[in-house]
């Protein structure tokens, strides 16, 4: 994903595959599973329960992903795929309803959506590609995997299930010589990963309203705690829409081998953003529910520990689209880590704003910088060396 680049505009327009209805209301199911996984972190901040989080987060994650494939390459104005779309919808809305109790009475409930929504997915590809797929992967393996696990206590289900997650997510780069020949949508793809990531910002909005509603009135703390808070999701927003969504369109639309993007940038990169934006949403709820307390650690790693993921994660996707150094993301990320200590031992209210400063003077700094540092800049550079004889 692109350090800096100048906005453009959406690519529907230019005749490709648009987000259908369907879509979007399947993508509802997954703004309550965003919350429901974050609550089970608001209410188990440390150690095991950031696992057992990420744990239940994969799946769900998952699903969403291979819904999003399947209506990418195939035609979801058809009645049958639209009721396809809503069946795994409702499976979604199972798990969705599992993750708080997930480790205690609800396991097989929550397996058995997971299973159950990627055998819709997996079964109609079965008569189509005599060979294996992700989704075979988690018909023949992953399902049964979780199902295994929730019939175990806490420790060895969860480790059942990590190993079930770490299989899903292996699957592409496993099966990457099979699956290296799929066409994809661009403009179609990287516009639904954006929605993604817009999911996971709502996620802040209202992490951010839930804290300060607990209090009958609003005071001056809290009011510039939320007022900081947002801010901050602002900044947020801004490193990847105004910079960088139109960085995976492109390097989707221009990759010889799409799959590669879709792996690496869309699947593994966008796990990591989505990830980290829930734990700056948890760390948004503390800080804006006790402003003038101090932070802690616990709060100061999903707040700091958090956004230094999401912006070192550009730093990943960037190198994989472009082989392209983001030094201004990276630097960054790194100047959030130095920060953290400082942020837990400070009133909550305080590490909100320095933590928005230092998000904000990086999107100024890449708006100063945009014609020198931007992406299509830097390919401008490569291909003007590559045509320039000796």
């Amino acid at each position: 994903m692109s350090t800096a680049t100048e906005p453009a505009p959406a690519t529907p327009a230019e005749g490709g595959k648009k987000v259908s209805w369907a879509e979007l209301f399947f993508d509802l199911v997954f703004v309550f599973a965003v919350t429901e996984v974050a609550a089970r972190l608001h209410a188990d901040h440390h150690g095991l329960g950031l696992l057992r989080a990420l744990v239940v987060f994969v799946p769900v994650y998952w699903v969403w992903v291979g819904t999003t494939v399947q209506a990418n390459i195939r035609d979801v104005a058809r009645p049958t795929q639209r009721l396809a779309i809503f069946t795994v919808a409702l499976c979604g809305l199972f798990a969705a309803l599992a993750i708080p109790y997930a480790f205690e009475g609800r396991g097989v409930l929550f397996a058995s959506a997971y299973w159950i929504g990627r055998i819709i997915l997996g079964v109609p590809l079965l008569a189509q590609v005599r060979s294996w797929t992700p989704y075979l992967v988690s018909m023949v393996a992953t399902g049964p995997l979780l199902m295994a696990g929730a019939l175990l206590p806490d420790r060895p289900r969860l480790a059942l299930w990590g190993v079930a997650a770490v299989l899903d997510l292996a699957a592409p780069t496993l099966l990457r010589r099979r699956l290296r020949g799929v066409h994809y949508d661009a403009g179609h793809l990287a516009e639904r990963f954006g929605l993604l990531v817009l999911i996971a910002l709502g996620e802040s909005v209202v992490a951010i309203g839930a804290a300060a509603q607990q209090d009958a009135r609003i005071g001056v703390g809290a009011g510039l705690a939320v007022a900081t808070a947002f801010a901050l999701s602002c900044g947020l927003w801004w490193v990847y829409f105004h910079f960088a969504a139109d960085a995976v369109r492109h390097a989707l639309a221009t990759a010889t081998v799409q799959l590669d993007i879709t792996r690496h940038v869309l699947s593994y990169g966008h796990l990591s953003f989505i990830a980290a934006i829930i734990g700056v949403a948890v760390g948004m709820h503390d800080a804006v529910g006790a402003p003038t307390h101090e932070l802690g650690w616990a709060g100061a790693g999903f707040l700091y520990g958090g956004t230094a993921l999401y912006l070192a994660t550009f730093g990943y996707t960037r190198w994989k689209m472009f082989r392209l150094v983001s030094t201004t993301r990276l630097s960054a990320s790194a100047v959030v880590l130095v920060l953290m200590p400082a942020a837990a031992h400070g009133p909550s209210v305080a590490a909100l704003a320095g933590l928005a400063l230092v998000v904000g003077g990086l999107n100024a700094i890449e708006w100063a910088r945009v014609e020198r540092i931007g992406w299509r800049a830097a390919l401008a550079r490569r291909a003007e060396r590559a045509t320039t004889p000796p």
